[in-house]
């Protein structure tokens, strides 16, 4: 159950744009990338010190100083305080409502919960809740704001690295069911997104490494440059380097603020973003959505099985995935599914993938690749071929 915390005081044709530098903004050294949107554009704020600096980004969208978080027990520890500081230096009032850390969070019962905590600090449609955390917060919390006196306005605070490059942009909201991950929700874009590098100090390796499979995604797809670039920075990003770090950050923000802005409900190019996704998804539902696999683990191990898997379809270099496979190896995220240590079959990881909210007439959409930066969508991929692939992703070890 969610517990309160303490009360305190466009162009339509064009898909994403930096905005023009903030005079004031030298202070949290913010970049700003535009998700254009026509009239729900937003900004993506990625700087160092944005935490505390939150309420005068927040106060100009607020209709009366007084906003709600949400969050969870880990990321109140860390950070909490931190945010209402900052709220409290612009004079915004805020409660707290903090629930349970992990994927297991997002179901029904917590959403319900949620929904009714924000009825009972009566939350008015005008208002601001704020999601303070990694995926599942944002996620959750999106979709209450979704469906709370039918649309409520929210901001995203990520504090995880795969929250502040994937989840927290888009508009991409929902929760899990015991059929599949994320197959309710809605699509309910945010005001605004302050993403604050300095929070992801306090994230373990784990979660930085899990993180940083998204980010490896957005060079796969369509920039093999910025891969490229990874395999010489990754060891950087992931020890915290700023400068590596914000450009990480920010290239991945851009692109996935361009695609969204291109195709906001996923009815093409967008898919896309769900390079590795639907294998990782299956993954994680087979091994129950718990701490055995993290979602952006998941995805590594997904990202190298669509590589395979076009590679054993003549589609793709056997190069590119071997490019993947020791930079994945590299940056201590597993690349097959038998690295897991634990028993998983293909007919059982096909059964969810039939569940995935991409199929069509019972045909799974996969995005498969000819190459480095060449990603592609099909639903034309041999049962065998298939079946192929995720076996000896199971059977391999390194």
């Amino acid at each position: 159950m969610p517990i309160q915390g303490q009360a305190a005081g466009a162009d339509p044709h064009q898909t994403a744009t930096d905005a023009e530098p903030d005079p004031d903004s030298s202070r949290t050294q913010a970049t700003s990338v535009r998700v254009v949107l026509g009239a729900r554009s937003y900004d993506i704020l990625v700087g160092s010190g944005l935490l505390l600096d939150a309420g005068r980004h927040i106060a100009p969208l607020l209709s009366r100083p007084r906003v709600v978080i949400v969050t969870d027990a880990h990321v109140a520890e860390h950070h909490l305080e931190t945010l209402a500081s900052g709220l409290d230096a612009s004079g915004i009032r805020h409660d707290a409502v903090i629930l349970p850390p992990g994927e297991q969070t997002k179901d029904f019962a917590n959403l319900a919960s949620l929904v009714d905590r924000l009825l009972d600090l009566q939350v008015e449609r005008g208002d601001l809740i704020i999601a303070l955390g990694g995926g599942v917060i944002g996620d959750l919390t999106g979709f209450a704001a979704s469906i709370l006196r039918r649309g409520a306005d929210f901001i995203q605070v990520p504090t995880t690295l795969l929250a502040q490059v994937d989840s927290s942009v888009g508009g991409k909201t929902g929760i899990n069911t015991r059929h599949g991950k994320n197959l309710v929700g809605s699509f309910h874009q945010p005001r605004l997104v302050l993403a604050d590098i300095g929070s992801l100090r306090t994230l373990p390796p784990r979660e930085w490494r899990a993180g940083y499979a998204e980010v490896v995604k957005y060079g796969l797809i369509d920039d093999p440059a910025f891969f490229a670039w990874l395999e010489q920075n990754g060891e950087a990003v992931l020890a915290g380097d700023a400068a590596a770090l914000t450009h990480a950050v920010v290239t991945s923000c851009r692109a996935k603020a361009r695609i969204v802005g291109a195709d906001e409900r996923e009815s093409g190019q967008r898919a896309l973003l769900n390079l590795g996704h639907t294998f990782g998804h299956a993954l994680e539902a087979e091994l129950g959505y718990s701490d055995r696999l993290l979602h952006g683990e998941a995805v590594a191990i997904g990202m190298q099985i669509a590589f395979d898997l076009s590679v054993s379809l003549g589609l793709c270099p056997a190069e590119d995935a071997e490019r993947l496979r020791r930079h994945l190896a590299a940056t201590g995220l597993a690349a097959h599914a038998g690295e897991l240590g634990v028993a998983l079959t293909p007919e059982r990881l096909i059964d969810h993938m039939a569940q995935d909210k991409k199929a069509k007439a019972g045909r799974i959409t996969f995005v498969l690749t000819k190459g480095i930066g060449r990603a592609f969508l099909t639903r034309d991929v041999p049962p065998e071929a298939l079946t192929a692939a995720l076996k000896a992703s199971i059977d391999r070890r390194r």
